[in-house]
């Protein structure tokens, strides 16, 4: 992963320097579709039980600014970043403690590096990458009996404060963008335990990887300025 980095911004900078080339920034929002592959295992240690998940859908908060230098109209690569909401819903309880829900869920801020080849005139291309994600606000949820007991915590150690993940995605025309993402890495931290309560004894969790489907609309930062009635404001064209 850390490979992928360095070998992406030596690109980035040999094409700063030597390139005919375009750069620009581009403004996205997101609409997350995502599981997660969670195992648990019982109270006093035992097999490790996969737990199903629920769907977790998010629209709020995500958004990003990505920096895209496209080097001529084939070949490009972008960089930036993005806040995004991710986390996983899980409905059995492995440990069976009368448990009837739980949610963990972190803001992130997300650092990727991508390669995209298409045709950037008609707005189409595919991309792949990695990207970093700083988790710095977790919030966990479940439900017992009835009631509804939550804590949220800043940098939190219930979570791993760095996750890495690939992605690869399609870019059409007007704006639209899909995307595919999978974390390398587990969302919890299975060294975590605080008091007696066995579930905040996080070494129950085996594993706890994500992936998720992305929907977004994404905008040429120069095109909303144009909107505004600034340079070339009687002109609108959408150049993703």
């Amino acid at each position: 992963m850390r490979k992928l980095f360095v070998f992406c911004m030596l690109i980035f900078s040999l094409a700063t320097v030597n390139a005919q080339r375009d750069v620009y920034t581009v403004t996205s929002g997101e609409m997350i579709f995502g599981w997660a592959d969670v195992e648990q295992a019982p109270i006093g240690g035992g097999q490790l039980e996969s737990v199903s998940n629920n769907l977790r859908f998010t629209a709020f908060f995500h958004i990003g600014q990505y920096v895209h230098l496209d080097l001529g109209n084939s070949v490009g690569i972008f960089s930036g970043l993005a806040i995004r909401n991710i986390g996983f819903i899980t409905e059995d309880d492995a440990l069976d403690l009368g448990v009837e829900k739980e949610k963990h869920r972190s803001y992130t801020l997300g650092l990727p590096l991508a390669l995209k080849l298409g045709s950037f005139k008609d707005h189409f291309y595919l991309y792949g990458g990695g990207e970093y994600e700083l988790l710095f606000h977790y919030k966990y949820k479940y439900w017992m009996d009835g009631d509804k007991h939550k804590t949220s915590e800043w940098f939190s150690d219930r979570t791993n404060l760095f996750v890495p993940s690939v992605f690869a995605g399609i870019q059409f025309p007007r704006g639209l963008n899909l995307k595919f993402k999978y974390y390398l890495d587990d969302f919890l931290n299975s060294d975590f335990k605080k008091g007696d309560n066995p579930l905040n004894d996080y070494s129950r969790y085996g594993k706890t990887q994500m992936f998720h489907i992305s929907v977004s609309w994404q905008f040429d930062t120069r095109d909303i300025e144009k909107l505004w009635g600034g340079e070339g404001s009687d002109r609108y064209d959408v150049r993703i």
